[in-house]
């Protein structure tokens, strides 16, 4: 390649639009087969410096230019891309930001939970020791009116079928000998 012409693979690689193209056309630049070639030097006046360098300069910086246009619509692109997704994430953190704060109300609602949870077992485990007492105590008392009640009629009564439950057995026991105790003051006062 020759200092005063450009090459065709320059010419390819540069990013020349067809506006630039036109341009240079009318400037008096043309595309031929292997190079760019200046006009004759005859169609201009002379200038006092040689503008073939000055001209090479021209048409590098401007295909550089077209380069860099190029390249900064890439960027921008990707910066709208980036800022998408820079916003998508900041949503996202939002989100997780009021996750957190939800997670931690529920964590201490929950441990308020178990504190209610801890007080309602104690207080039904009480409840449950003052029935157990008051059951004891009522079936020592039928227990105890039962036993009366053999010694003075000396009739000893068993329950048929027995549930299981001492304090319903000793109430039926009570009932029985209640009847029998019915019974009897009916007879006295037929009797009379």
């Amino acid at each position: 390649m020759t200092s005063t012409d450009l090459g065709s693979a320059e010419w390819e690689r540069s990013k020349i639009s067809n506006q630039d193209i036109n341009m240079l056309k009318k400037m008096g630049f043309s595309k031929k087969e292997n190079a760019l070639q200046f006009p004759k030097e005859e169609s201009y006046p002379k200038p006092p410096i040689n503008y073939r360098p000055l001209m090479k300069e021209f048409i590098r910086l401007g295909t550089q230019f077209v380069g860099y246009r190029d390249y900064t619509k890439k960027l921008e692109g990707d910066l709208a891309e980036s800022n998408k997704r820079a916003d998508a994430l900041a949503v996202k953190l939002k989100q997780s930001e009021e996750n957190r704060q939800k997670a931690e109300k529920d964590a201490a609602t929950v441990q308020d939970l178990r504190e209610r949870l801890h007080k309602a077992e104690t207080s039904l485990s009480d409840n449950i020791t003052q029935q157990s007492a008051r059951e004891a105590e009522i079936l020592s008392r039928l227990e105890s009116q039962c036993r009366r009640f053999v010694r003075r009629t000396h009739q000893e009564y068993e329950v048929d079928g027995p549930v299981g439950d001492e304090l319903l057995d000793a109430l039926t026991l009570a009932e029985i000998h209640g009847d029998e105790a019915r019974t009897g003051l009916k007879m006295l006062k037929l009797a009379c």
